[in-house]
């Protein structure tokens, strides 16, 4: 089970990702459910962590918009399991999105302070 916080409405969960032969960071992310992908990392984060390139992909943002953004790739730990999964390097803010809520249940009490819960749902 991860847990989390709700932060100015905002629920916030920490993920860990994982570095070859360096120490492991620590990144707190907002839960966006519009959001279809894995994880989002401003570029700068992105070049911090070394995270290795895989290719650019157009993405459509929240206003219908479409930009040309570049894809990482990032080992983290999730629900106690790493994973390998893809970054986009975008955005002020980390962001947590759906594809990675597969097969877990979300619960969320939006008031400040909240608590914010990821289970498996299998």
């Amino acid at each position: 089970m991860i847990h989390g916080t709700v932060v100015g409405l905002q629920a916030c969960i920490s993920i860990t990702i994982c570095r070859l032969g360096r120490a492991e960071v620590e990144i707190e992310c907002v839960i966006d459910t519009g959001f279809e992908g894995f994880l989002t990392l401003p570029s700068t984060v992105v070049t911090d962590l070394d995270l290795p390139y895989v290719a650019p992909i157009k993405a459509n943002l929240a206003d219908n918009s479409r930009i040309i953004t570049n894809v990482h790739q990032a080992t983290i730990v999730w629900n106690g399991t790493e994973r390998v999964i893809p970054v986009l390097a975008m955005g002020r803010r980390p962001l947590i999105g759906t594809a990675l809520l597969q097969d877990y249940h979300l619960s969320i009490d939006f008031c400040e302070g909240g608590t914010v819960l990821v289970d498996d749902i299998i």
